[in-house]
């Protein structure tokens, strides 16, 4: 069972520039390009700083460990297997997903740019992280952006008792007339694993619909949910359509699916071997990018201006959350957990990286 640890015991306000380049500091130190590793801290600290601690820096000393045993390698560049001008299979080689992944979205806009849309599977892949990133990263060059992984198998099917399926993540952004403003980003469980580890690190527990432990029973305790299995979303909606996502990566690629898509937490000298799919749709090519943006930007206002239940100030679009927490915390620091970044500093250690100094703001 966990203890319970207070708030100003669990978290620690630091400056978003220094955690960057601490992170980047190990990356550096294991070896790669400074480049590389400063793109790969990029979108970790980014995932802090939009509260999605799962996505964040708490992964690094899993992907030190893993780089370290051989079971994620140093390859940057994608090879591309297939290319049928709309539609591209490429291998990431065992590469950091940090470092595949906008390669990949890169090659998906661009043939959006094309043919009104692109489709980049990707197999022999690693974890990439919050999968909003890449689709956002097609938002922002003015395409209707869809990123997605599956994972090992994390969930049962309804009414089974075996791992069976991951909690394969989807993200969608949407560009508006004010840039990329709908964004949704949601593993297919009521939670990602990476929140429960986190929440087991931290001492806390969690909700009873998260998961069950090893016999299949709803519990609180992170430790034995770790040990235990998702739930999904929504039910059996959640596990068909996180079903689907393994066929449209896995199966689709050529890579990877269920349980050959190997656990990230355990044997870190296999392969992950998960795989990923980028998708990228030119508004412009099909009837205009301006009076699309101008009619999801419509959509986006007719949310926000919709009636709200008593006792509600606001509402919110998908994403709009967290891009306002990211716009405070640049400012103000970045909150995260002291577990999470006594867990960086260790690995920092472990790889005889030079942190800077001056990063904690408390």
């Amino acid at each position: 069972m966990t203890t319970q640890a207070s708030d100003a015991d669990r978290r620690v306000l630091v400056r978003p520039a220094w955690l960057e380049a601490t992170v980047s500091a190990v990356f550096t130190a294991l070896g790669f390009e400074p480049a590389d590793a400063a793109q790969i801290a990029h979108s970790l600290v980014e995932a802090d700083l939009r509260g999605v601690s799962s996505h964040g820096i708490m992964l690094v000393p899993m992907y030190v460990e893993r780089l370290n045993a051989g079971g994620v390698t140093r390859e940057r560049e994608l090879d591309v297997l297939h290319d049928a001008g709309a539609a591209i299979v490429a291998d990431a080689r065992g590469g950091m997903g940090q470092l595949s992944s906008p390669q990949a979205m890169g090659l998906a806009i661009d043939r959006a740019g094309r043919y009104g849309i692109g489709l980049v599977s990707v197999r022999n892949a690693h974890h990439f992280g919050a999968a909003s990133r890449w689709a956002v990263q097609a938002a922002d060059a003015g395409c209707l952006g869809i990123a997605m992984s599956n994972t090992t198998p994390l969930m049962p099917a309804p009414g089974g008792a075996e791992r069976i399926v991951g909690n394969n993540p989807l993200a969608i952004a949407v560009p508006t007339q004010a840039g990329a403003e709908i964004v949704l980003d949601m593993a297919l469980s009521a939670v990602a694993l990476g929140k429960i580890r986190l929440a087991a690190s931290a001492g806390r527990s969690i909700p009873d619909t998260w998961a069950t432990d090893p016999s299949g029973v709803p519990t609180t305790d992170p430790e034995a949910a770790v040990l235990g299995m998702l739930l999904p979303a929504a039910g059996h909606k959640g596990f068909g359509l996180a079903l689907m996502i393994d066929v449209l990566t896995g199966v689709l690629s050529g890579g990877g699916w269920g349980d050959q898509v190997r656990p990230l937490y355990r044997e870190p000298d296999r392969p992950n071997d998960c795989a990923h799919l980028f998708l990228a749709i030119d508004p412009e090519l099909l009837g205009g990018i301006e009076g699309f943006r101008q009619r999801s930007s419509a959509l986006a206002e007719r949310v926000r201006g919709s009636a709200t239940a008593p006792g509600v100030d606001r509402l919110y679009l998908p994403g709009e959350i967290e891009a306002d927490r990211a716009r405070q915390q640049r400012r103000t620091g970045v909150l995260i957990e002291r577990s999470g970044l006594d867990g960086l500093l260790a690995a920092a250690r472990a790889v005889g990286a030079v942190v800077p100094t001056g990063g904690v703001q408390n």
